[in-house]
Protein backbone atom coordinates (compact mmCIF):
# COMPACT_ATOMS: atom_id res chain seq x y z
CA UNK A 1 0.00 0.00 0.00
CA UNK A 2 2.77 2.07 1.02
CA UNK A 3 4.45 1.56 -2.73
CA UNK A 4 1.36 2.52 -4.69
CA UNK A 5 0.95 6.09 -2.76
CA UNK A 6 5.24 6.76 -3.23
CA UNK A 7 4.24 5.51 -6.88
CA UNK A 8 1.55 7.44 -7.52
CA UNK A 9 2.77 10.36 -5.94
CA UNK A 10 6.05 10.50 -7.95
CA UNK A 11 3.77 9.80 -11.09
CA UNK A 12 1.87 13.43 -10.87
CA UNK A 13 4.95 14.80 -9.57
CA UNK A 14 6.91 13.69 -12.89
CA UNK A 15 3.63 14.84 -14.74
CA UNK A 16 3.68 18.20 -13.20
CA UNK A 17 7.16 18.46 -14.09
CA UNK A 18 6.52 17.70 -17.79
CA UNK A 19 3.32 19.95 -17.79
CA UNK A 20 5.65 22.92 -16.33
CA UNK A 21 7.76 22.51 -18.70
CA UNK A 22 6.26 22.61 -21.80
CA UNK A 23 4.30 25.38 -20.70
CA UNK A 24 7.14 27.50 -20.28
CA UNK A 25 9.27 26.50 -22.64
CA UNK A 26 6.49 27.05 -25.79
CA UNK A 27 7.85 30.07 -28.46
CA UNK A 28 5.49 32.75 -28.34
CA UNK A 29 5.23 34.59 -31.30
CA UNK A 30 4.50 38.27 -30.26
CA UNK A 31 1.67 40.03 -31.96
CA UNK A 32 2.04 42.54 -34.40
CA UNK A 33 1.06 45.97 -33.76
CA UNK A 34 -1.17 48.06 -35.04
CA UNK A 35 -1.74 51.58 -35.79
CA UNK A 36 -4.14 51.63 -33.30
CA UNK A 37 -2.20 49.99 -31.07
CA UNK A 38 0.67 52.08 -31.86
CA UNK A 39 -2.16 55.49 -31.01
CA UNK A 40 -2.90 53.77 -27.80
CA UNK A 41 0.51 53.37 -26.15
CA UNK A 42 1.68 57.08 -27.34
CA UNK A 43 -1.27 58.42 -25.86
CA UNK A 44 -0.46 56.13 -22.44
CA UNK A 45 2.94 57.37 -22.31
CA UNK A 46 2.33 61.08 -22.98
CA UNK A 47 4.06 61.11 -26.26
CA UNK A 48 3.24 63.53 -29.69
CA UNK A 49 3.13 61.01 -32.49
CA UNK A 50 4.91 62.79 -35.67
CA UNK A 51 5.45 61.23 -38.92
CA UNK A 52 8.97 60.08 -40.12
CA UNK A 53 8.77 63.34 -42.91
CA UNK A 54 8.13 65.53 -39.91
CA UNK A 55 10.89 63.76 -38.09
CA UNK A 56 13.26 64.34 -41.03
CA UNK A 57 12.47 67.82 -41.13
CA UNK A 58 13.27 68.21 -37.52
CA UNK A 59 16.36 66.52 -37.48
CA UNK A 60 17.57 68.87 -40.86
CA UNK A 61 16.89 72.10 -39.16
CA UNK A 62 18.64 70.78 -36.16
CA UNK A 63 19.47 67.89 -35.15
CA UNK A 64 21.56 68.82 -31.97
CA UNK A 65 18.27 69.77 -30.24
CA UNK A 66 16.83 66.81 -30.46
CA UNK A 67 17.44 63.32 -28.13
CA UNK A 68 17.09 59.92 -30.73
CA UNK A 69 16.48 57.32 -28.45
CA UNK A 70 17.24 54.32 -30.26
CA UNK A 71 15.03 51.44 -28.99
CA UNK A 72 16.28 47.57 -31.21
CA UNK A 73 18.84 45.60 -30.00
CA UNK A 74 22.68 46.49 -29.45
CA UNK A 75 23.60 44.80 -32.91
CA UNK A 76 21.41 45.91 -34.68
CA UNK A 77 21.88 50.03 -33.20
CA UNK A 78 25.65 49.12 -34.35
CA UNK A 79 24.44 48.28 -38.00
CA UNK A 80 23.76 51.94 -38.38
CA UNK A 81 21.56 54.63 -36.95
CA UNK A 82 20.94 58.35 -37.04
CA UNK A 83 23.77 60.56 -36.01
CA UNK A 84 23.74 61.52 -32.19
CA UNK A 85 20.91 58.95 -31.88
CA UNK A 86 21.84 56.75 -28.30
CA UNK A 87 20.59 53.25 -27.86
CA UNK A 88 18.47 51.77 -25.28
CA UNK A 89 17.60 47.90 -25.93
CA UNK A 90 14.27 46.60 -25.45
CA UNK A 91 12.60 43.83 -26.92
CA UNK A 92 9.32 44.55 -28.77
CA UNK A 93 7.26 43.40 -25.97
CA UNK A 94 4.76 44.33 -23.41
CA UNK A 95 6.90 42.23 -20.85
CA UNK A 96 10.03 44.11 -22.15
CA UNK A 97 8.55 47.56 -22.25
CA UNK A 98 6.56 47.18 -18.58
CA UNK A 99 10.19 46.14 -17.08
CA UNK A 100 12.16 48.65 -18.86
CA UNK A 101 9.43 52.00 -17.98
CA UNK A 102 11.13 52.95 -15.30
CA UNK A 103 14.98 53.24 -16.38
CA UNK A 104 13.60 54.78 -19.60
CA UNK A 105 11.99 57.49 -18.09
CA UNK A 106 15.33 58.24 -15.64
CA UNK A 107 16.86 58.04 -19.00
CA UNK A 108 14.69 60.51 -20.90
CA UNK A 109 14.65 62.63 -17.94
CA UNK A 110 11.57 64.70 -16.83
CA UNK A 111 10.65 66.52 -20.22
CA UNK A 112 7.07 66.25 -21.00
CA UNK A 113 7.09 66.79 -24.69
CA UNK A 114 8.23 64.18 -25.82
CA UNK A 115 7.85 62.55 -29.41
CA UNK A 116 7.32 58.92 -30.56
CA UNK A 117 8.56 58.31 -34.18
CA UNK A 118 7.13 55.19 -35.78
CA UNK A 119 8.66 54.09 -39.10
Amino acid sequence: MKNTKTTIIAIVAVALTIGALWLTNRAVTPKQATWDDVLVEGKNGNYQIIKTQDLADLYQKDAGSLLLVDTRQEWEYRTGHLKGAVNFPMEPTAWARWRKASALEKFLGPDKNRILVFY
